[in-house]
């Protein structure tokens, strides 16, 4: 009976772990690709929406929707002002491919490195992609995770939300 009642704790506390939603983003350093420490605090848009989206160079879904966002992305600029700020969450030994993957996309976006994962942590990611809409006064009003195709306009259409 002491074991089931202790294994009971375990699974509450977890739950209750995993299923607080982060309403701000929290304060922790990453990396960028130049290898300056930036903390993801300071993140900003100059009072516009911005978009933080967790992916790997080792996750084909999350490489697809950055490239699919990639496609529309100068129009989302130039409607809304919102950024897209990359968090890559390839670790020490995979890191040294995310500069060369970007670059080659041809991705616009401001790209940081997780490389322990304190910034998913943190944000309460289990697994990429994952992707947060910030408002304009830094509060998530929106959060997604995986991709199917598409689901860069289901972010569109709440970005838009946002803007009126």
């Amino acid at each position: 009976m002491k074991n089931l009642l202790s294994i009971a704790a375990i699974m509450m506390f977890t739950l209750s772990t995993f299923s607080q939603e982060v309403k701000e983003v929290p304060s922790v350093m990453l990396k960028s690709m130049k290898g300056e420490a930036i903390n993801s605090s300071s993140f900003d848009n100059e009072g516009k929406p911005y978009i933080i989206n967790f992916w790997a160079t080792w996750c084909s879904p999350c490489k697809r929707e950055l490239n699919a966002i990639a496609e529309v992305y100068e129009d989302w600029v130039e409607e809304t002002g919102v950024k897209i700020i990359a968090i890559s969450i390839d670790d020490t030994r995979t890191s040294k491919s995310v500069k060369p993957y970007v670059d080659a996309s041809g991705w616009e976006y401001e790209v940081y490195l997780d490389e322990n994962g304190d910034f998913k942590r943190a944000m309460n990611v289990a697994a990429p992609p994952y992707t947060f809409l910030v408002d304009a006064t830094g509060n998530i009003v929106y959060q997604h995770i995986g991709y199917n195709p598409g689901d860069e306009e289901e972010l569109y259409e709440e970005l838009m939300k946002l803007m009126n």
